[in-house]
Order: structure tokens, then sequence, then C-alpha cells
């Protein structure tokens, strides 16, 4: 049973993170709201609709003192962190000769130690709670590869290799961590690709068409609801990576 746990999600105002943020919500979680820029109102009014709580957080989690931080904000107001999603992530596409040393840091700052930096410092909480689950997002991409992603593609695959030595690490105290994969998913990040692109795509993926976030995040409450799958990259993608 889910209902009355404190979830935490970090890159949660939009896209991916938000429907996980919703989908946690409906299962009677109280939510921590990681955002780095801006959130909506209405974000924060859907989740609370809920009956549920919503602790809106701005802040980067690529930054080690802001992670330690936003886990001490939360033990105060809530007492637990319960389930961990660390779904924060950006993208700096670009050719490998071309791609600079700040698109390439940017993006590991963020998607890689930001993860690291998540679970260092909220592993100690679970560790004492004897319980918890640590949900990182990870990609398709950290399995295959892809041109021009390069710094993403690292990046996802790192999460991948973190995800199961966390796991190897926690599993003594009844924590477990798993990854998830997602291939095309409809979000923001992914509007901006062009027809031609998007089209592409499609054409490699067996039941032809692109993830909704929301499917994303049913992965989410899945996991979270196991206490003995762990060290696991669940795949959700329609076939794309078999």
């Amino acid at each position: 049973m889910l209902k009355d746990k404190t979830v935490v999600v970090t890159g949660a105002a939009k896209g991916i993170g938000k429907a996980v943020a919703l989908a946690f919500a409906k299962e009677g979680c109280n939510i921590v709201l990681n955002y780095h820029s801006s959130v909506s109102d209405e974000t924060i009014q859907e989740i609370e609709a809920c009956g549920v709580k919503c602790l809106p957080v701005q802040g980067d989690v690529s930054d080690f003192a802001f992670a330690g931080s936003l886990v001490k904000q939360v033990k105060k107001e809530f007492g637990s962190i319960d389930v961990l999603v660390n779904n924060a992530g950006i993208t700096r596409d670009m050719l490998l000769m071309r791609m600079s040393e700040e698109q390439f840091d940017a993006v590991i700052d963020t998607n890689l130690k930001g993860t690291f930096n998540m679970i260092r410092h909220a592993s100690s909480l679970m560790l004492k709670q004897r319980s918890g689950a640590i949900i990182n997002m990870s990609s398709v991409v950290g399995v295959t590869g892809n041109a021009g992603q390069a710094n993403y593609a690292a990046s996802k695959a790192g999460v991948i290799g973190l995800t199961k030595a966390t796991a190897k690490e926690l599993a003594a105290r009844g924590v477990t961590c798993n990854a998830i994969a997602p291939g095309f998913v409809e979000t923001d990040m992914t509007a901006v690709l062009s027809e031609e692109l998007q089209a592409q795509m499609l054409e490699v993926i067996p039941l032809k068409r692109a993830a909704k976030p929301e499917e994303i995040a049913d992965a989410a409450v899945f996991l979270a609801d196991q206490s003995y799958i762990t060290g696991q990259v669940l795949n959700v993608d329609g076939g794309m990576v078999m």
C-alpha cells in the first residue's frame, strides 16, 4: 500500500515528472515536487485535488548542497522519504566531434550527478527507516547509444550502473533501487523534433506509437510498490529495445 507515503519527485514541473507526481498523488501519497525554474499553480492544484499534501521545492539537484537541504526539508515536513523518483534530466544534443565541454558536463551533472546527489542524501534516511524505494529515470539510449547524444547516452548508462550498485548496497536494510528506461515519449522535449525524425523513431517501435507520460508514471508506481524487485531496469518503450 502506498497511501500516506511521502514521495519525492525531481524535475516534476512537467512531462514525465509531472505525470509521476500525479500518479503517486492518486495513490494517496504526499508529494514533494522539485523543479528547477518554474512550476504552474495548476500542477500543484491538480496534486492537492487528490486530497494529499504537495510541497513544491525549487532548486538544482546537480548541486550537492541543495540535494542535502531538500532531504532535510522533507524530513522536517513529513518525517520520512518513502519513495524517491530521480527524474530531473536535460539534453544538449550535438554530434560528438562538435560537442563542447560545457554541453557534456551540463548533461552529466544534472542527469547522473544529480541522481547520485539525491540518492546520497536520501539513502541515509531510508537506511534508518529500514525501508524505501528509489526509482531512477534512465533511457533506452543508455542501453543502445544514439548518434548525436553521446553526453545523454553516457549519463543514462551511468544511471543504470549507479542503480545496480545502489541496489546491492542498500538491499540488506530493505531499500530497493530500480531504473526505468523509457523509449520515445510524448513530451515537450520530444515535441521539438522534426516530423521526419519522429516518423523515423516510430518506425522502429513495434507498437508504432510514442508512450504517454502516464505510461511511464504507471511503471514508477508499480516499482515503488514492489518489495522484492531491485537492481532492475524496466524498459517502457513499446518494444523498441528487446
